[in-house]
């Protein structure tokens, strides 16, 4: 029987999905991968001073570069791209499903939700992050988020390779699994009911789930409601307020402290 139109442009996306490659550039990030086993490496682009740095990682990844002109780099990346010499074509890392990833131990867990963050940068430096104060994942929707970018994992200083960056479909239903792995979900807003310190104090020790949004619209109506709690960082004077990234930072050294 003749397949449905729509189950094989389906297999056909899944199959486009499955081939889909992008570019690292910068020292540290393309070491970082050359040394992740679990990173599908296809392509190594060097010039010879780079080839020179990362002479070690490319022995153990066994990668035989091609030495390229650094006036002429052939790497196809933008124009832009501070890649200082080295840039490494990879497939997207697998990490697993967020109740494979993130199932907490005993009354240890910690998980950052982005509702629909989109700027590279700042997904980058929430990675680093959430590496330094050891969460389980960082998870972001499909759509209207960061995907995994050269930019973004040059912002993210190698933590790419070791923290897991999930993309998932639907934010709001994947809130309420961490519920049921339970988790805390405490949504970041300047509007927040409560400060950031008293809200972790409202709750016992446990697994904990920070979402932050955009900067700007802030966290979408039906994240906000599946939130258990929302707080603020709280501001020394009347005005001033932290970008997503910085408040990432700070929310995730209280929660860590606060388990």
């Amino acid at each position: 029987m003749k397949k449905p139109a729509w189950v094989i442009d389906k297999e056909k996306a899944r199959r486009a999905s499955a081939q889909e490659t992008l570019w690292l550039f910068g020292l540290h990030a393309v070491e970082d991968a050359l040394k992740n086993p679990a990173r599908d490496k296809r392509r190594l682009i060097l010039t010879r001073n780079a080839a020179d740095k990362l002479a070690e990682a490319v022995a153990a990844s066994g990668m035989d570069p091609e030495i390229s002109d650094p006036r002429k780099f052939a790497a196809p990346l933008d124009s832009q791209a501070v890649h200082q010499g080295a840039a490494l074509e990879v497939r997207p890392l697998a990490w697993g499903t967020v109740a494979e990833v993130c199932a907490p131990e005993g009354a240890r867990g910690l998980v950052v939700l982005l509702d629909h963050v989109s700027d590279p940068h700042n997904v980058g430096a929430i990675l680093r992050s959430a590496e330094v104060f050891g969460a389980k994942a960082v998870i972001a929707t499909q759509r209207h988020a960061a995907p995994e970018t050269g930019a973004l994992a040059k912002t993210a200083s190698g933590a790419l390779e070791r923290q897991p960056y999930l993309r998932v479909r639907n934010l709001a239903e994947e809130m309420e699994a961490l519920k049921g792995l339970g988790y805390v979900l405490l949504g970041l807003d300047g509007t927040g009911e409560v400060t950031l310190a008293e809200g972790l104090a409202r709750f016992p020790p446990g697994p904990i789930a920070l979402v932050l949004g955009a900067e700007g619209p802030g966290l979408r109506d039906k994240t906000r409601a599946t939130c258990d709690l929302i707080l603020r960082v709280p501001s020394a004077g009347e005005f001033g307020s932290l970008n997503v990234s910085n408040a990432a930072a700070v929310a995730l050294y209280a929660a860590r402290m606060a388990q």
